[in-house]
């Protein structure tokens, strides 16, 4: 899309902030950064949802377009928009702090 304005949104991960990619950015201006929050939770909805997508209507499916793969995803949205229910926390705020928070218990490095 070189003549269209475009808006990335990417999490807040150093790396969208590196002098270099400020610097391209700066000499590319139809292009707008969102950053979100750290530890954004609407965004890790979007990646979860994003999931469901490729898990139940995507993998292991053949497209021979673009076309057809947009229908297919197309097809499933509106299904899943007829069954679906919002995410629910199945934590406190609480929880997923301690969890969090938690002090590094073993020298293993993986």
């Amino acid at each position: 899309h070189p003549r269209v304005k475009l808006h990335v949104v990417a999490d807040n991960y150093a790396t969208h902030n590196h002098p270099n990619v400020r610097a391209w950015l700066a000499k590319n201006p139809r292009i707008t950064m969102h950053n979100t929050a750290t530890s954004a939770s609407w965004m890790n909805m979007v990646e979860i949802f994003f999931g469901i997508i490729t898990r139940q209507a995507i993998r292991r499916g053949t497209f021979t377009s673009v076309t057809d793969l947009i229908g297919a995803i197309r097809t499933f949205i509106d299904a899943y928009n007829q069954r679906c229910e919002p995410f629910r926390w199945t934590k406190t705020a609480d929880q997923i702090l301690t969890k969090a928070n938690r002090q590094k218990n073993s020298d293993t490095r993986h």
